[in-house]
């Protein structure tokens, strides 16, 4: 057989056996960054795959991308390069604000002094263009405000995201830590939350129609009037959908530690959330609210709570009541079972102390957990006897 005809034989039986194989993935293209300028051109200029790796230093922020668009084989990143020492995004009305952002992941990053929100992530204000698919890791976001509505993390029309290993503190007097409005299916872990600027801001906020929202092995420490408000008020045209009948719904909160601020747990406007397996050490006011601010004839009452398997400590002094029922709700819906509680002052008078809307099955009242040292944060201890089967689980 002529060479040249074995050649084309040969490359005829090479097409045939991989045109069934998937095309192969392109490298990413890596961009490292020393400089603002040369970060926003990156942002502008960045395709699937592209990963933007910033130099440890400090940049300006007021940073913006419309429309970073990774695919699911080639995500888009953009990361400190050291994360040892990440590089800190300092001041802008917002730190970075991402429009329309899919499958895109930040990492390692510090965002500081922003007069608005730290990091804004949002869909343009067109549920029709979702910002989706997304992670945050390892993000530090501090010192926003100081003063009025001003959040450390925005989220508006974000669906399917990842938020872990954060750490929140010090954002605006009147906003949230991480603020979600018309978001689904939003996992939040591992995350510290506080401290607040004072009792008019929340810490982690699901509402305007947020659904499937889980917050889980997070610390909460002096994070605000509500550490977790589930649900809220929000204006009928910032809704997502826009005829969601409730402020939040499946909304789950699960091995977690609460200590200080006025109320760790607020069910707001909320339709079906579970509280379980937490430890909430010295509230100042309430332990659990459960409250309607959406009257709209539309809304659902805020209804089918469920608090289970919590360790509940506090002190006669220090709380008004154990629970805050609003007008308008269902509280008779909402179910509490295997919790334990000790009014740390006065252990005998726990139970009487503990008033709920409903009969709680299998509780413990005024028994002595013995926390290791809540003081210093270390709310261990013993899993044994009454405690084998309250509070936080590991990872």
């Amino acid at each position: 057989m002529p060479l040249r005809l074995l050649l084309a034989v040969l490359l005829l039986a090479v097409l045939t056996l991989t045109s069934g194989l998937p095309a192969a993935v392109a490298a990413p293209r890596v961009v490292q960054v020393k400089d603002r300028a040369g970060l926003q051109r990156a942002l502008e200029q960045a395709k699937p795959g592209t990963q933007i790796l910033v130099a440890p230093g400090t940049y300006a922020g007021g940073l913006r991308a419309v429309g970073l668009k990774g695919t699911g084989k080639q995500r888009i990143r953009i990361a400190g390069a050291d994360p040892q020492k990440p590089p800190v995004i300092r001041g802008g009305t917002s730190g970075l604000h991402l429009t329309d952002p899919v499958c895109v992941d930040l990492r390692d990053l510090v965002f500081e002094g922003a007069t608005g929100n730290g990091l804004n992530i949002d869909d343009g204000g067109t549920y029709e263009t979702r910002a989706e698919r997304l992670t945050l890791a390892r993000i530090t976001v501090r010192d926003v405000g100081p003063n009025g509505n001003r959040d450390g993390i925005k989220l508006s029309g974000v669906d399917r995201m990842m938020i872990r290993d954060c750490h929140i503190e010090r954002w605006g007097a009147g906003g949230s830590a991480i603020d979600m409005v018309g978001c689904h299916d939003v996992r939040i872990t591992g995350c510290r939350i506080g401290p607040a600027r004072g009792d008019g801001s929340s810490g982690v906020q699901a509402k305007g129609g947020s659904r499937t929202i889980t917050v889980d092995h997070c610390t909460f420490t002096d994070a605000g009037g509500r550490a977790v408000n589930a649900g809220g008020s929000t204006g009928l045209a910032y809704f997502r959908p826009a005829d969601a009948s409730y402020e939040a719904s499946r909304v789950v909160i699960d091995n977690c530690t609460f200590s200080g601020g006025q109320a760790p747990i607020a069910f707001v406007g909320c339709d079906v959330a579970t509280v379980t397996n937490n430890v909430i050490y010295r509230p100042r006011r309430w332990v659990l609210r459960i409250l309607q601010e959406s009257r709209d004839k539309r809304f659902v009452p805020c209804r089918y709570g469920v608090f289970e398997n919590n360790l509940v400590v506090f002190r006669s002094n220090e709380l008004r009541s154990v629970v805050n029922i609003g007008t308008g709700t269902q509280a008779q819906t909402f179910r509490f079972a295997g919790n334990a509680w000790l009014c740390e002052d006065a252990p005998a008078t726990t139970k009487a102390r503990v008033k709920l809307p409903t009969t709680e099955k299998s509780g413990v009242y005024g028994k002595d957990p013995k926390l290791k040292d809540p003081e210093k944060g270390d709310f261990t201890f013993p899993r044994k006897g009454p405690f084998r089967d309250v509070g936080p689980r590991k990872p």
